[in-house]
């Protein structure tokens, strides 16, 4: 059949084989075949940060990125960073800091966070600034999500 693709692919270590259509996204494919919904479509144009996954450890907004295009990928999703009831030190952060207020935007800003820690343990406020600016949030106004980044870079900098 046309237009229609078969792929394997892990999403927050779960294997899954699906047949996916030329046209749908990560985005579609995680909330409405996985019911992964942390994942956000705000803009669905790429601008917003909101839909931000992890593609084998590489930050890509999921609602430009072809589902057909991930086969053989290992996604990482908002759902798969805590383990079991413990929150990824992120996560964690957020909450403590009150970096959370309506939560649209948390998922993209987290992930993208992570991808930015997994490169540089100890950004810089300025590397933060720079890794959250394809983000947008209309509720904190950065000051708190900046912080709780900060503070987990901080912690990774002690031995």
């Amino acid at each position: 059949m046309p237009g229609v693709h078969r792929i394997s692919l892990e999403v927050n270590g779960v294997a899954h084989e699906l047949q996916v259509g030329s046209t749908e996204t990560l985005a579609e494919l995680l909330r409405q075949r996985l019911s992964l919904t942390g994942t956000k479509i705000g803009c669905d144009g790429g601008t917003c940060g909101a839909c931000a996954v992890l593609v084998d450890g590489v930050l890509r907004n999921s609602c430009l990125t072809l589902a057909a295009l991930v086969d053989g990928a290992k996604i990482t999703t908002i759902e798969g960073l805590a383990d079991g009831e413990k929150l990824h030190p992120l996560q964690q952060s957020f909450v403590e800091n009150g970096a959370i207020q309506c939560g649209f935007c948390t998922p993209g800003m987290v992930l993208s966070a992570v991808a930015l820690l997994a490169e540089s343990p100890a950004a810089s406020e300025s590397e933060i600034r720079e890794a959250i600016s394809g983000n947008i949030c209309r509720c904190t106004g950065y000051v708190k999500i900046i912080k709780a980044i900060k503070q987990v870079a901080q912690a990774q900098e002690k031995p």
